[in-house]
Protein backbone atom coordinates (compact mmCIF):
# COMPACT_ATOMS: atom_id res chain seq x y z
CA UNK A 1 0.00 0.00 0.00
CA UNK A 2 1.52 3.29 -1.01
CA UNK A 3 0.83 6.59 0.94
CA UNK A 4 2.20 9.63 -0.83
CA UNK A 5 1.86 12.90 1.28
CA UNK A 6 -0.31 11.21 3.70
CA UNK A 7 -0.27 11.85 7.49
CA UNK A 8 0.07 7.70 8.66
CA UNK A 9 0.85 4.61 7.12
CA UNK A 10 1.93 1.64 7.85
CA UNK A 11 5.35 -0.15 6.70
CA UNK A 12 6.92 -3.68 6.50
CA UNK A 13 10.56 -3.84 7.75
CA UNK A 14 11.56 -7.12 8.04
CA UNK A 15 8.08 -8.87 8.40
CA UNK A 16 7.27 -6.69 11.54
CA UNK A 17 4.97 -3.68 11.07
CA UNK A 18 5.32 -0.46 11.64
CA UNK A 19 2.97 2.38 11.97
CA UNK A 20 3.87 6.24 11.74
CA UNK A 21 2.16 9.26 12.11
CA UNK A 22 2.73 12.87 11.64
CA UNK A 23 2.79 15.02 15.00
CA UNK A 24 3.81 18.02 13.93
CA UNK A 25 4.15 20.51 11.41
CA UNK A 26 6.93 22.39 11.09
CA UNK A 27 6.29 25.19 13.25
CA UNK A 28 8.22 28.48 14.85
CA UNK A 29 9.11 28.49 18.09
CA UNK A 30 10.74 30.77 20.39
CA UNK A 31 14.07 29.34 19.30
CA UNK A 32 13.05 29.50 16.05
CA UNK A 33 11.62 26.96 13.31
CA UNK A 34 11.71 23.73 14.45
CA UNK A 35 10.94 20.96 11.67
CA UNK A 36 8.22 18.25 11.84
CA UNK A 37 8.03 15.38 13.90
CA UNK A 38 6.72 11.93 12.55
CA UNK A 39 5.88 9.26 15.18
CA UNK A 40 6.61 5.48 14.73
CA UNK A 41 5.45 2.84 16.42
CA UNK A 42 5.83 -1.32 15.99
CA UNK A 43 2.35 -2.60 15.79
CA UNK A 44 1.47 -4.77 19.48
CA UNK A 45 4.26 -2.77 21.51
CA UNK A 46 4.22 -0.07 23.86
CA UNK A 47 7.75 2.31 22.93
CA UNK A 48 7.29 5.20 20.47
CA UNK A 49 10.51 6.40 18.82
CA UNK A 50 10.11 10.12 17.35
CA UNK A 51 11.88 11.33 14.28
CA UNK A 52 12.70 15.33 14.13
CA UNK A 53 13.48 16.21 10.97
CA UNK A 54 15.39 19.55 9.94
CA UNK A 55 13.06 22.60 9.24
CA UNK A 56 12.82 23.46 5.21
CA UNK A 57 14.97 25.51 3.49
CA UNK A 58 11.94 27.21 1.86
CA UNK A 59 10.71 28.18 5.74
CA UNK A 60 14.20 29.55 6.93
CA UNK A 61 14.09 32.12 3.19
CA UNK A 62 10.77 32.75 4.13
CA UNK A 63 8.83 31.45 1.84
CA UNK A 64 5.16 30.21 2.49
CA UNK A 65 4.84 26.93 4.89
CA UNK A 66 3.25 24.53 2.42
CA UNK A 67 2.73 21.06 2.66
CA UNK A 68 4.74 18.37 4.59
CA UNK A 69 6.68 15.42 2.32
CA UNK A 70 6.39 12.41 4.28
CA UNK A 71 5.38 9.02 2.76
CA UNK A 72 5.93 5.18 3.36
CA UNK A 73 9.58 5.30 1.68
CA UNK A 74 10.72 7.91 4.26
CA UNK A 75 9.29 6.46 7.26
CA UNK A 76 10.69 3.00 6.36
CA UNK A 77 13.97 5.06 6.25
CA UNK A 78 13.20 6.47 9.28
CA UNK A 79 12.36 2.99 11.37
CA UNK A 80 16.18 1.59 9.46
CA UNK A 81 17.40 4.97 11.37
CA UNK A 82 15.60 4.27 14.70
CA UNK A 83 16.85 0.55 15.05
CA UNK A 84 19.63 0.98 14.09
CA UNK A 85 20.85 3.86 16.47
CA UNK A 86 19.29 1.61 19.82
CA UNK A 87 15.39 1.98 19.66
CA UNK A 88 13.66 -1.05 21.14
CA UNK A 89 10.31 -0.83 20.41
CA UNK A 90 9.02 -4.03 22.66
CA UNK A 91 11.05 -1.96 25.61
CA UNK A 92 9.49 0.15 28.28
CA UNK A 93 9.79 4.20 28.65
CA UNK A 94 9.25 7.53 27.15
CA UNK A 95 9.47 7.62 23.08
CA UNK A 96 13.25 8.10 21.90
CA UNK A 97 13.73 11.27 19.87
CA UNK A 98 15.98 10.88 16.91
CA UNK A 99 17.31 13.35 14.76
CA UNK A 100 17.22 12.75 11.22
CA UNK A 101 17.40 14.12 7.60
CA UNK A 102 14.83 15.28 5.24
CA UNK A 103 14.90 11.61 3.49
CA UNK A 104 14.53 9.76 7.03
CA UNK A 105 18.06 8.94 7.31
Amino acid sequence: MVHTNSLAGIVDIDGLKYEWQLQREPQFTADGWKGMTVSLRQMDTQREAHLEFPTPKRLLKGLPKGRSQINDAIAARGVRAALSAGWEPASRGKPMVFMVDANGD
